[in-house]
């Protein structure tokens, strides 16, 4: 199977504090909508925001950054979230009723797929969204659309 060619990549250091996630949810939404993939960019920013959230109540350290990725080609985006603490995997859940932790359950339902990867100190966790056929119009600095 051909790998596909990689359009776009950003990634960025965030401290864990409530104030990261909100800065990396409206940077993945900016950033998808400058890639010319304006329709994704809600669904991608929630996806951010809910991972970010995890990485900074489970999986934070004290003086340690999480990671925000987004790598985008021309049919799938992915993001990924990286945290130091290895140890402490999200698991999918199924049937379980509570009042908090359904962050995975809706990262679940706006990606294709999802899942973790160790990492040597660390762990990643990801959400890959397909994109479907469109066509793609990257922003152009200084010109507005309409």
């Amino acid at each position: 199977m051909p790998v596909p060619q990689l359009t776009y990549e950003d990634q960025l250091d965030y401290t864990p504090t409530a104030r990261s996630v909100s800065l990396a949810r409206r940077r993945a939404a900016r950033l998808v909508a400058e890639w010319g993939r304006e329709e994704a960019a809600g669904d991608v920013a929630l996806i951010v925001s809910e991972l970010a959230t995890n990485a900074l109540l489970h999986g934070s350290l004290r003086g340690r950054l999480f990671r925000v990725r987004l790598v985008m080609s021309a049919s799938m985006l992915r993001v990924e979230v990286s945290d130091p603490r290895g140890e402490r995997v999200p698991r999918k859940r199924r049937g379980v009723v509570s009042t908090s932790g359904h962050g995975l359950v809706l990262v679940g339902g706006l990606a294709d797929r999802w899942g973790t990867e160790p990492r040597t100190v660390g762990k990643t966790v990801w959400a890959e969204v397909e994109l479907r056929a469109a066509v793609m119009r990257p922003c152009v600095p200084g010109r507005s659309g309409g």
